[in-house]
């Protein structure tokens, strides 16, 4: 079954249970299960990163109150950036 085959069955009800007509009550069970598993792995992975965005988000905040404490703006820890070259070279006069 191709992913496209799951997204219409998720969006549409009546898609669902037309699909589910064609399996035995084990397998619909067995599919549930399924199912439920992946939907309790997402809601973890989900959970992770939030966790994960929050101590990113406390870490940086420590930062800047420290370089707040040392009197110190972020100017200061920034090296002057390269300038960077756009678009192309010019094209060579010695071509002909």
């Amino acid at each position: 079954m191709s992913s496209e085959s799951l997204e219409r069955i998720a969006r549409n009800k009546n898609v669902a249970r037309a699909a589910a007509r064609q399996l035995s009550m084990e397998q619909l069970r067995k599919l549930a299960e399924v199912i439920g598993e992946v939907i309790d792995q997402k809601k973890n992975e989900e959970v992770q990163r939030q966790e994960e965005e929050a101590e990113k988000a406390r870490k940086l905040a420590e930062i800047r109150e420290q370089i707040n404490e040392a009197g110190l703006s972020l100017d200061d820890l920034v090296t002057e950036q390269p300038k960077r070259k756009r678009g192309r070279p010019p094209k060579s006069a010695s071509k002909g």
